[in-house]
């Protein structure tokens, strides 16, 4: 009994820094990144900044509402997982939920894109938003009028 006891105890002794080597790699494939988002160029300090993440395939991920100091604001998303993303918001001056339009569909609050992706009539299409997210990331957009 004590030969089997030894050689029950020498293979743990192999087995388990081997499995302990094996969860340590793979936990590191499914790392948890940080993304910081500044938006600059906001006209005031009033209101909010409504944010949406979207993955790739067009999804919405997240929902953010960020506060503005000194006519900017920032926005920190936690827990991302490495991929591509992509960022639209508005500046919600008077805290109704929407972004305020003209008749004609003019925005008349101040909004953006990541890649701060602008078109001529609108923005540029999704792919042009789109960023990697590999490691913790910081992108920082120019808000338009």
């Amino acid at each position: 009994m004590c030969i089997l006891g030894d050689a029950k105890k020498t293979i743990m002794n192999k087995i388990i820094p081997v499995l302990f080597a094996a969860f340590l790699v793979s936990v590191s494939g499914f790392s948890q990144d940080t993304l910081e988002i500044e938006i600059t160029g906001l006209r005031n300090n009033t209101g909010t900044i409504m944010l949406q993440l979207f993955d790739e395939h067009e999804t919405v991920i997240r929902q953010e509402k960020g506060v503005i100091l000194e006519n900017k604001c920032s926005i920190i998303i936690k827990d991302l997982y490495p991929g591509k993303y992509a960022v639209r918001y508005f500046h919600d001056e008077n805290l109704n939920g929407t972004l305020g339009t003209t008749k004609i569909g003019k925005p008349t609050e101040g909004y953006g894109f990541s890649n701060n992706a602008y078109g001529m009539f609108g923005p540029k299409p999704f792919k042009d938003w789109l960023f990697e997210v590999k490691e913790d990331t910081k992108l920082i957009l120019k808000t338009k009028y």
